[in-house]
C-alpha cells in the first residue's frame, strides 16, 4: 500500500504513533526526524520513503497502519492532573539528555518539571547493600540535594530508594522509571513514588501500562546518566547493573565518582574497579561539589553530614564504649573476636552492640558479623574500665 493515510488530529498524537509504532525505537525514530522533520511529516510518508532511509518492512507497515487505538491509553493517562508529556523538541526537554545518542523521543512527567532544568547527580548502587551503603546514599543524597544538586536515580531497592528518600529532606530528586509511570515497580516503593510525585518528579520514556521486563533497565539507565552532570556509584558488585549507569556516564562525557568500601566486602568491589579505571574516589559530598563546581557554578557548601554528630548520652562516653568502638573497625568482625580484643564479656559486648546499632553507630552484617559506621568520640566519664 502506496497511499497517504490521513493525518492525525494533533502534533502529540503523531509523535504517539510514531514513537509506539512496533520496532520503531530512539534510533529509528531520529533517523525518521532527520529525513522529515517531525512526526506529522513521517506519517504522511510513503512505503518507498520510507524504505529508502532503511526502515524494516515490519515497522514501516506498523507506521502506515497508525492504530489509533494503541494509543489511547497514553492520551487518557495524559488527561489526568499532573501527568505530562514532552517531546524531544519541546523547550523542557532536557538539553544534556537531548545531547545524548539517541535521545528518548518522548517523556511521560509526573509532577514538577521544572526540575528538568536544575543541574543533577545520579546516585546509583545495589539493590542489596550494607547498612553502611544505605546511611552513605542516604547522606550523600542529602547534603548534595541541600547544595542545589537534583538528585536522580532509578527507585530501585537499596541505594536508589535511600538516595530519593535522603534528597527528600533537603532539596528535590527525580526517579526515572523502567516501567510505564502507573505501574510502579518495585511495589514497596509505591508510597516512595507517591511523595516524589507529589513534590518532585517521576520520568519515563515507556507508555502507560508497560510492565517491568529486564530489557527496559538499561534504557533507564541511560536515560538517567543523561540527565545528569556525573554519576556517583554508592555500591556495587561487579556485576551490578550501576556499573552499566556508571559506563554510559563516562560515554556521555559526563563524570563519574565511586565511594570506597572495605576490600572484604563484595558490595565494594564495583565501586574498586570503577576508581582503578579512573573514576574519581569521593569520601564526602565536598568532593563532589568541588568537582562538579568548575561546570555548574551556583551550587553551594553541602549540608554538614550527622554521620559525626556524637549524641551526648553518659553511656557512650564511657571508656568501655570506646575501647569496643575501637576494637570494631571497618571491616565486618564477629562478636568472638570483639569478646579476645576487648577483654569484655559476651554479655557487656552483646549490649554494647546493641546500643551502639540503635544510635546508629554501628551495622550488623549478615552471619552475625558488625562494624563501625562513624567516629565515636569519649571522654571521661568518671567510670572506670572492668
Amino acid at each position: 500500500m502506496d497511499g497517504t493515510p490521513a493525518s492525525p488530529a494533533s502534533d502529540k498524537e503523531a509523535w504517539l504513533l510514531v514513537s509506539q509504532a512496533s520496532g520503531i525505537g530512539s534510533r529509528y525514530f531520529q533517523r525518521l526526524l532527520s529525513r522529515f522533520e517531525n512526526p506529522t511529516a513521517i506519517l504522511s510518508a510513503s512505503r518507498k520513503e520510507l524504505a529508502e532511509i532503511g526502515i524494516p518492512q515490519s515497522a514501516i507497515n506498523a507506521l502506515l497502519a497508525q492504530d489509533q487505538k494503541a494509543i489511547q491509553p497514553s492520551l487518557a493517562w495524559q488527561g489526568q492532573p499532573k501527568h505530562q508529556l514532552i517531546t524531544l523538541t519541546d523547550k523542557d526537554y532536557p538539553q544534556l539528555l537531548r545531547q545524548t545518542d539517541a535521545p528518548p523521543p518522548l517523556l511521560f512527567l509526573i509532577g514538577d518539571r521544572e526540575l528538568l532544568h536544575q543541574p543533577q547527580l545520579a546516585i546509583v548502587g545495589s539493590r542489596n547493600p550494607t547498612s553502611t551503603g544505605l546511611d552513605n546514599a542516604h547522606e550523600f543524597a542529602r547534603c548534595l540535594a541541600g547544595a542545589g544538586l537534583c538528585i536522580t536515580s532509578g527507585l530501585a531497592q537499596g541505594i536508589d530508594g535511600a538516595a530519593h528518600t535522603g534528597a527528600l529532606k533537603s532539596g528535590s530528586t527525580i526517579a526515572v522509571m523502567g516501567t510505564g509511570l502507573d505501574r510502579i515497580y518495585p511495589g514497596s516503593h509505591r508510597n516512595l513514588a507517591h511523595k516524589i510525585a507529589e513534590s518532585a518528579l517521576l520520568i519515563s520514556e515507556f507508555p502507560p501500562g508497560t510492565q517491568a521486563r529486564p530489557e527496559n533497565f538499561p534504557r533507564r539507565n541511560r536515560v538517567i546518566s543523561g540527565l545528569s552532570l556525573g554519576t556517583l556509584v554508592v555500591e556495587a558488585t561487579l556485576q551490578s547493573g550501576s556499573l552499566i549507569t556508571a559506563r554510559l556516564s563516562s560515554e556521555q562525557g559526563r563524570e563519574v565518582f565511586a565511594i570506597p568500601g572495605s576490600i572484604h566486602n563484595p558490595q565494594a568491589r564495583g565501586c574498586h574497579a570503577l576508581i582503578r579505571q579512573g573514576a574519581k574516589l569521593v569520601e564526602s559530598a565536598q568532593d563532589i561539589i568541588e568537582e562538579l563546581g568548575a561546570l555548574f557554578g551556583s551550587l553551594q557548601s553541602p549540608i554538614t553530614s550527622s554521620e559525626q554528630i556524637v549524641d551526648q548520652d553518659t553511656e557512650k562516653n564511657d571508656p568501655e564504649y570506646a575501647l569496643l568502638h575501637q576494637a570494631l573497625g571497618y571491616d565486618p568482625i564477629s562478636v568472638d573476636e570483639l569478646i579476645t580484643r576487648t577483654g569484655l564479656t559476651a554479655e557487656a559486648v552483646s549490649s554494647m552492640l546493641l546500643l551502639l546499632e540503635l544510635e546508629g553507630h554501628v551495622s550488623s552484617a549478615p552471619g552475625g558479623y558488625y562494624c563501625r559506621t562513624d567516629t565515636l568520640a569519649s571522654r571521661p566519664s568518671g567510670r572506670e574500665s572492668k
